[in-house]
């Protein structure tokens, strides 16, 4: 059950490639059963991993804030995935709407807000939600915009795009957003941020995210 989980959270594979790949390590079970482990145990992980992160301050991921928005089709329909991250990458929340007007802005923000407090800065695109949101909450003057500014928020979208080709298409609003909730908790516990770390230190982390992983799923 745990290596199913990890494998169709964390990698861009189909329940029926998850399916496949236990069946090559002797596991024989069906996709619809990869399909409840995943929502059933699921969240408990993700729940349990958000309790025991631990930042160096209390105000570690309130320094800079990146916010962006990105259409997703659910039964062909439009749709709007907000999402934001801190200035390490760690994704701090996702959203799903059918709008992405002030009133789905400012539940955003709200959203975000609740858990972590009030950032110093933010930065956003140009979407004027943003701005009339943060007017209303009482925060525009953190307001940064500008050209790649935003990088950082719209390179983390790149994992949710390719989990949408490997599930062809989203089909539900709901479960799209328990998955991307889940997807986020996992991604964080598993981003070493290789690229600014030695390989012995990555190699440290990678194995002391796995123990933790372990530990979550023996409780």
């Amino acid at each position: 059950m745990r290596l199913a989980v990890i494998m169709y959270v964390r990698f861009p594979l189909s329940l029926r490639n998850v399916e496949d790949l236990l069946h090559e390590r002797g596991i024989d079970i069906c996709h619809e059963t990869v399909r409840y482990w995943w929502n059933r145990f699921g969240p408990m992980f993700a729940n349990e991993i958000r309790k025991r992160r631990i930042h160096p301050s209390q105000n570690y991921s309130n320094w800079k804030w990146h916010l962006d928005e990105v259409f997703v089709k659910i039964n062909g329909e439009t749709h709007y995935l907000w999402r934001a991250v801190d200035h390490e990458g760690e994704v701090l929340e996702v959203f799903v709407s059918k709008r992405r007007d002030r009133k789905a802005a400012m539940v955003f923000l709200k959203k975000i807000m609740k858990r972590y407090g009030r950032p110093r800065v933010i930065v956003t695109d140009r979407l004027r939600s943003y701005r009339a949101a943060m007017k209303t909450i009482g925060n525009a003057e953190v307001q940064e915009v500008g050209r790649r500014k935003n990088n950082r928020c719209e390179n983390s979208h790149l994992p949710i795009r390719r989990r949408e080709y490997a599930m062809l298409k989203f089909r539900c609003l709901r479960s799209l957003q328990k998955f991307v909730s889940l997807h986020a908790s996992v991604h964080n516990h598993f981003n070493h941020e290789r690229h600014l770390t030695s390989r012995k230190e990555f190699k440290h982390q990678r194995n002391a995210a796995m123990v933790q992983w372990q530990q979550l799923n023996a409780a």
